[in-house]
């Protein structure tokens, strides 16, 4: 994958990347998740990980990809931390859980909370800082996401030097450290990405579900009827329709949300809090979508689709692991964006 340069999507044009857009991301992960969908969470995590740091200070840019345009930045923005101010930056330590791309990372982006000289929390921050820097903890062991390698990374005492620190407060509102606010996709909203890249790997699990379903379609009996092809039945002709319908329908509110960012970064303007909360509403619904249309297609397939030698199973475990994130979470964006069509100023998130 790096030799194809699939890490490079979101590196800037100026250090050898593709600097390319929200789209693209989509599209590349989704393609990746056709063939594996732990693969494609840490190709759309690098990726997502790689933008962040092209939204950091000029300095920071020139360690990450100056060094290496090929560099893979993994992140936790939870900030599991605890942080000391001292001259010229911050000493930080703590774990953070679910650094997807782990084995693979050169840097991570951390999240801490941002401390004055007395230690008292006054904002909430992400720290760039080397793999080198880090201890790490073998603790993925899950039922879906295998290959993420999402595991712990840990800090005792790191030294992080203040201009590889982003506040993440005024990037949540647009404004970025960056001094190349000529670059379009480094001016797309902060949140909006964070949450869309994260049903990339869903479009592309859903088109391979059903893809596998419709090819054995026309040799696979159904047992215990008279169908001796699961095609002829018209109980599993509404069924694939439905599935397809749904995966359709979840491309659909992908593509407008990448839209909806994409343009707004080319146009230079930062999208309204409605539009930044339709987005979020549009990745649960997508990712609800597509795990209904995998569902449909066990059940269309037969228990045939659990066996262990079947591409479909280990399909469904990945879907709905990566469904389940906190961002991509459906009850929560559904809510933030109800709150938000209906005017009631009682925020649920930051996340927005």
């Amino acid at each position: 994958m790096t030799d194809a340069g699939l890490f490079r999507l979101s590196v800037p044009k100026r250090y050898g990347g593709y600097e390319t857009s929200v789209r693209t991301m989509l599209d590349v992960s989704a393609a990746v998740a056709e063939a594996d969908g732990g693969t494609s969470w840490i190709v759309t995590l690098t990726n997502v990980c790689n933008w962040l740091v092209g939204l950091m200070s000029q300095e920071a840019q020139d360690e990450v990809f100056g060094a290496d345009p090929d560099a893979r930045v993994s992140g936790v923005l939870a900030p599991t931390a605890e942080t000391r101010k001292v001259d010229g930056g911050y000493r930080v330590s703590g774990k953070w859980y679910y650094n997807s791309g782990s084995h693979q990372c050169t840097w991570a982006v951390m999240g801490i909370p941002i401390t004055d000289g007395d230690g008292n929390v006054v904002d909430q921050g992400c720290a760039l800082i080397p793999r080198s820097d880090l201890a790490f903890e073998d603790t993925w062991f899950v039922a879906g996401m295998r290959s993420s390698g999402s595991n712990c990374f840990i800090a005792d005492d790191v030294f992080v030097p203040d201009h590889r620190i982003i506040s993440v407060p005024p990037a949540i509102g647009g404004t970025y450290p960056t001094p190349h606010t000529d670059e379009v996709l480094y001016r797309s909203a902060l949140v909006p990405v964070l949450a869309l890249v994260l049903i990339g790997p869903q479009l592309g699990m859903g088109r391979a579900a059903l893809d596998f379903v419709v090819d054995k379609a026309a040799k696979k009996p159904i047992s215990y009827t008279f169908f001796g092809s699961q095609k002829d039945s018209t109980a599993f002709q509404l069924q694939v329709a439905e599935a397809s319908r749904l995966i359709d329908t979840a491309h659909l509110h992908a593509y407008r949300a990448a839209a909806d960012i994409d343009d707004a970064a080319a146009r230079g303007e930062y999208p309204d809090y409605l539009v930044r909360a339709r987005v979020r509403s549009d990745t649960g619904y997508v990712a609800e979508c597509i795990t209904h249309a995998i569902d449909i297609l066990l059940s269309a397939h037969g228990a045939g689709s659990f066996a262990e030698t079947s591409p479909l199973q280990r399909t469904w475990r990945d879907s709905a692991t990566a469904a389940r994130h906190a961002i991509v979470s459906p009850a929560v964006s559904f809510e933030a964006y109800g709150k938000a069509l209906l005017g009631v100023d009682e925020p649920i998130t930051p996340m927005i």
